[in-house]
């Protein structure tokens, strides 16, 4: 592929979409490039604070202990308040939290402190993603995803380099220009994008507005989304386990610190670089498809770690991995918006978030306890078994969900004939059959659009046969 032929790609990557799409992009990226709390946050408890590793881990910990609140509540927040005034709200949240860690200095002050900014940074992100899903059309949902997310990392990028060569001006200062930087994102949003919330529909009958009526509860037991949510909680496990099983498997191998850095950046550096080319490569492509190979490279990758003895193999692992990120993260967004009603989207954003910081909290738990326990071989054994499973519970479990497919497999899946793996991870992700009840108050899905056409198809049918069928009189 030639120089022009790439930059055409990347033109028509980032063309079409509308302005405000990108004020939102800008203000991640922003965001992001000051984000030096988490990064240098262990450094900082450990060698400024001088409090134990144990202790810098569990405040880690707490912070995605807050994202597990956080995701909810922003995602209420975002469909009854509106998108606009929760990214504002939480954004200056999560400033004054970094700002905070600059002068409180007590262990308990900077738990709560981490905890509450876990909450505010995650309670945001629902808000983002109802704001992408409103003002950028259905076919353009994915990619635009996608260039969302090349910005965070873009940015935490630049934050990694930026902060490890002005780590010489303190942590306080670090946590400061967070700050800044954060509250600037919030400038962005109030001064340049708009509100994007759907207006409420009125019910029949001088009912509550549509809005009103759909719970937490009414997302949970939407059959299809919940299947969705549940499998992208598998593959955030083995997303998440490298990040602490990882460095114990090279501390194994007795290579030396500095060869886990030069590793894990490979990460960064193949999102940044790479992430353009593979939205392209994957444009139109079908979300079922994308998800099931999306989970076989993190399989591959992760379960590849236990056969590598060298950095040039370590690394090698990352970009296998690293590849199946960033084809799920946005494909599994734009998933999440296409079974989401329009207003409900926050809600639906709001517990898939949650999924992603349940296993940020979980997952190193497990890692660090297997690799102390049975060993690294069994932690990537694990992630190579979770991430097969996953994949075999996208393609059987999430095509119909999705509406790809085919009537005689809808049939057979009524008749309950899977088997085999498909019964095994339908059993684990509990996903049934049953119509969902938000998607009843606000049939928005393909299949469920669809159910007119058929019953017309269906009585055309009948009335043909009963024409060419003779009547009693006849026969005799």
């Amino acid at each position: 592929m030639s120089i022009a032929s790439l930059r055409r790609s990347a033109r028509a990557t980032v063309s079409g979409l509308p302005q405000g799409f990108w004020w939102l992009w800008l203000s991640t990226l922003v965001n992001r490039t000051g984000a030096f709390v988490l990064t240098f946050l262990s450094l900082y408890l450990t060698i400024e604070l001088g409090h134990s590793a144990w202790f810098a881990g569990l405040v880690v910990a707490l912070h995605g202990l807050g994202g597990v609140a956080g995701s909810p509540l922003g995602g209420v927040l975002t469909d009854r308040w509106g998108r606009r005034p929760t990214m504002i709200t939480m954004h200056l949240a999560a400033a004054s939290c970094a700002a905070a860690l600059a002068f409180v200095t007590s262990a308990w002050g900077v738990a709560l402190v981490v905890l509450l900014m876990g909450v505010a940074m995650q309670a945001v992100r629902p808000s983002i993603n109802a704001t992408i899903s409103d003002m950028v059309p259905a076919d353009d949902v994915r990619r635009a995803f996608a260039l969302n997310y090349w910005a965070l990392n873009l940015g935490f990028a630049v934050a990694s380099i930026a902060g490890g060569a002005a780590a010489f001006l303190g942590y306080r200062t670090l946590f400061l220009v967070d700050a800044v930087a954060t509250t600037l994102c919030a400038v962005i949003v109030f001064l340049r994008l708009p509100e994007t919330r759907p207006e409420r529909a009125a019910a029949k009958g001088g009912g509550k507005p549509a809005d009103e009526r759909v719970s937490m509860l009414d997302v949970l037991r939407d059959a299809p989304f919940r299947t969705l949510v549940l499998l992208n909680l598998l593959v955030c496990v083995v997303f998440t386990a490298p990040w602490i099983g990882l460095p114990l498997t090279m501390a194994e191998q007795g290579l030396p610190p500095s060869s886990y850095g030069m590793v894990i950046a490979v990460n960064g550096i193949v999102i940044v670089g790479f992430q353009l080319l593979v939205n392209k490569v994957t444009e139109r492509r079908s979300p079922v498809v994308l998800l099931t190979v999306s989970s076989l490279l993190f399989a591959v990758g992760t379960g590849a770690t236990a056969l590598a003895g060298s950095s040039v193999a370590f690394a090698a692992t990352v970009v296998v991995w690293t590849v199946g990120e960033m084809v799920h993260v946005p494909t599994n967004a734009a998933a999440t918006a296409r079974l989401a009603p329009e207003h409900a989207r926050g809600r639906y954003q709001g517990v898939m978030g949650m999924s992603w910081a349940v296993a940020g909290f979980v997952a190193p738990i497990l890692a660090g306890a297997i690799v102390d326990g049975p060993g690294s071989d069994v932690l990537w054994a694990g992630t190579f078994t979770i991430g097969a499973l996953a994949a075999v519970g996208y393609t059987l479990r999430l095509r119909r969900a999705l509406g790809e497919e085919e009537p005689e497999t809808e049939r057979k899946a009524e008749a309950g004939t899977t088997t085999g793996a498909g019964a095994v991870v339908g059993a684990v992700v509990g996903a049934g059959e049953d119509v969902s009840p938000v998607a009843a108050k606000a049939p928005t899905r393909p299949q469920v659009q669809a159910q007119p056409q058929m019953q017309a198809q269906m009585q055309d049918q009948m009335q043909a046969q009963a024409q060419e069928k003779p009547s009693p009189a006849s026969s005799s």
